[in-house]
């Protein structure tokens, strides 16, 4: 935390380019700007564009366009996740070697119908902060000679973090910092609460969860700003960096902007675009003040 405090401040704001910005958006990038501001420190950029078959130049090319509109600079070069795969890469395998991750080789499909018939016997099955069902055992305690004739076969799998070992590595509890809307001080993290989560995929070489320490270290961030719905997301990030040797970051989970269904606004559900707002008349400050600014 002390090296923390001593580094000039670094925010960053970090979408992924595989759907038009939304108000949501809009809030995190205005409050990251404005408190890198404050602080007398800088404001990053970063393009989270790992999922390579959602992710488009145009929807790059609308952040860029959006958030100038809204007033907003950064420091360039611009980070985009998609030239940094050795950095993820290197991060994964130091796991391997430590023996912290193992090969998991179910689809969800396949672990969706074994979640189905273990609930339908009247066994309820645990699942994550996001009500995603955790991953059933069977991969985790193969023997290693089953785990290589398997990826000889090559046969598809993923790289799952195995947190019983990696809590058992660590010890100590872990916490971070946090400043934001909801819980504040030193919020104590619950990664078992997430199972053994993905690192990697057959279709994609890193999760967001590896990739974001990753590029958070590399970047050096002293300060992530990000909505509440990431909150619980901390314990894994906390977990990932105590195991890879990591800086700490001072969190900040700000309130997020919900729709007239009173969930908060997702590309997926095609939620009004800055673009299309802006393509209406509204001004950058009337968006503002509609956001609460």
């Amino acid at each position: 935390m002390i090296d923390i405090l001593r580094q000039k401040p670094k925010f960053r704001f970090a979408p992924s380019p595989n759907g038009a910005l939304h108000l949501g958006h809009a809030l995190s990038a205005i409050l990251n700007h404005e408190m890198a501001a404050k602080a007398g420190g800088d404001f990053l950029l970063r393009i989270e564009d790992i999922d390579q078959a959602r992710c488009t130049p145009d929807f790059e090319a609308g952040i860029y366009t959006d958030l100038s509109w809204l007033g907003l600079d950064w420091q360039e070069p611009v980070r985009r996740q998609s030239e940094h795969f050795p950095a993820y890469h290197d991060a994964l395998q130091t796991l391997i070697e430590r023996g912290l991750v193992y090969p998991a080789f179910l689809t969800r499909g396949e672990v969706k119908a074994r979640v189905a018939a273990l609930e339908a016997s009247g066994s309820p099955w645990p699942r994550d902060p996001d009500g995603t069902p955790l991953y059933p055992p069977g991969d985790r305690d193969r023997s290693g000679a089953e785990r290589q004739r398997l990826l000889a076969s090559g046969m598809r799998h993923a790289w799952r973090l195995d947190m019983e070992r990696a809590l058992a590595m660590v010890g100590a509890p872990l916490r971070w910092q946090e400043s934001g809307d909801g819980e504040r001080g030193a919020i104590l993290a619950n990664p078992s609460a997430w199972g053994d989560v993905v690192l990697s995929r057959s279709d994609a070489p890193s999760s967001y969860h590896l990739s974001v320490v990753v590029d958070d270290a590399v970047q050096g961030i002293t300060h992530v700003v990000r909505g509440l719905d990431l909150f619980h997301a901390t314990s894994i990030h906390r977990l990932l960096q105590r195991l890879l040797g990591l800086p700490e970051p001072l969190y900040h989970h700000h309130r997020l902007l919900l729709g007239s269904d009173g969930k908060k606004l997702s590309k997926s559900m095609s939620d009004t675009g800055i673009a299309e707002w802006r393509g209406q008349g509204f001004s950058a400050a009337e968006l503002r003040r509609r956001i609460g600014l």
